[in-house]
């Protein structure tokens, strides 16, 4: 029995000392075992935010397509004409949709599609999903914020 335990226990050991020796003798900064530093943890991170940077300022023209809502006034008669996906809120006046062939203007508000000469709903948010003269004209003077590229006829 004692020769059992004697064999069990030296068995288990050098199991250990296997395994240990192949921990001790690894070699730091390897494939298997990578070593950065914060140097270069730091250099990647400014690479990244520079990345970022770019692609943000070059998805932000300086040609109305930036994130800020811009005022539009139109008097009576006028219309703005917006390209695909501008966005348009109606805040004060009265207008009506100018819709395209393929469909009108999607009111995101309340989740339909406003067709030719529908009145536009004061305050709801209308994107104009095509680059096909989609938008809206003045039946009285009327004040919209808008965020995209557009024309006033």
């Amino acid at each position: 029995m004692k020769s059992k335990i004697k064999k069990i226990a030296l068995g288990l050991g050098a199991v250990t000392i296997m395994l240990g020796a192949t921990v001790v003798f690894s070699e730091p900064g390897s494939e298997g075992d990578p070593l950065v530093t914060l140097s270069y943890v730091d250099k990647r991170i400014e690479q990244v935010k520079a990345y970022i940077d770019e692609k943000l300022l070059k998805g932000s023209n300086n040609d109305n397509t930036a994130n800020n809502l811009e005022v539009v006034n139109l008097l009576q008669g006028q219309s703005i004409i917006g390209k695909a996906g501008t966005e348009i809120i109606l805040r004060g006046g009265k207008a009506k949709v100018i819709a395209g062939e393929l469909g009108g203007l999607s009111d995101v508000t309340d989740g339909k599609d406003l067709s030719m000469d529908n009145n536009v709903p004061a305050n709801h948010l209308l994107i104009i999903p095509r680059d096909d003269g989609r938008g809206a004209y003045a039946a009285a003077d009327a004040i919209f914020l808008v965020r995209g590229q557009y024309e006033i006829r």
